[in-house]
């Protein structure tokens, strides 16, 4: 990764620090400004997010919302920065609760450690079915709003550190009941190569493997965002 990472106080960067959390807002307003899904993403990722992945500030196991869980769908486009996002909670209580400028967020933490947000998206919504929903596209400079030491925590974020290592990161969303994390999970990720954006035909033609698609539309179901499908990743420059 090139961007160097101060060290950072364990009560500023968590959402879960006491005495620092916030009611926030039930709607989308104060995450990152929306904008148009790209035409290629380079890489995609999903996390299943259970209520037993939830640590507290010092990294100890701190169980979220019993019965809760949540799919968290991101397809990227690193060149150009972007963060494309589809979220379904179901099981999950509002209000959500942060000290970051919303209460949904990717942090930079291991499997079982704490760490800091390095983007906040729009807190998911009741879409009349009971399942709390959120999709949309974010392009940075990313802002969390949690900035220790005057530095926020989304800056010099870039959307390559996580395709470097996804396993470092995290996805979670926070509420007054359970400010540590109602629900938690590890990114992992999948195929976003070979298949054209939209339902129609592969990139390159016959010969063109399309097995990926099966993987991305499967967890942009279980995302609530309908079948997604991507183009072949594109060339660095």
């Amino acid at each position: 990764m090139t961007r160097t990472r101060s060290t950072i106080t364990r009560a500023a960067v968590l959402t879960g620090a006491a005495g620092a959390v916030v009611l926030c807002a039930a709607g989308p307003a104060a995450a990152e400004t929306e904008v148009a899904e790209p035409a290629t993403f380079t890489s995609a990722f999903t996390a299943m997010a259970t209520p037993d992945m939830v640590v507290n500030p010092d990294g100890v196991p701190t169980p979220g919302e019993a019965g809760a869980s949540g799919t968290f769908t991101y397809r990227i486009n690193s060149d150009l920065d972007v963060i494309c996002y589809d979220i379904t909670l179901s099981g999950v209580t509002p209000p959500y609760a942060s000290p970051a400028k919303t209460a949904t967020h990717i942090h930079e933490a291991a499997a079982g450690q704490s760490g800091p947000p390095r983007i906040a998206f729009p807190n998911p919504e009741d879409d009349g079915s009971g399942r709390l929903v959120s999709s949309g596209c974010l392009q940075g400079p990313f802002t969390t709003g949690v900035a220790p030491e005057g530095t926020d925590t989304g800056s010099g974020f870039t959307l390559a550190e996580i395709e470097a290592d996804p396993s470092a990161f995290s996805t979670d969303t926070h509420t007054s009941a359970f400010t540590a994390g109602a629900v938690r999970g590890q990114l992992t990720e999948i195929p976003a190569g070979g298949v054209e954006t939209g339902m129609g035909g592969t990139a390159d033609g016959a010969g063109t493997d399309t097995a990926p698609l099966a993987g991305v539309a499967a967890a942009a179901l279980l995302a609530g965002g309908g079948a997604v499908a991507l183009r072949r990743r594109t060339t660095r420059g």
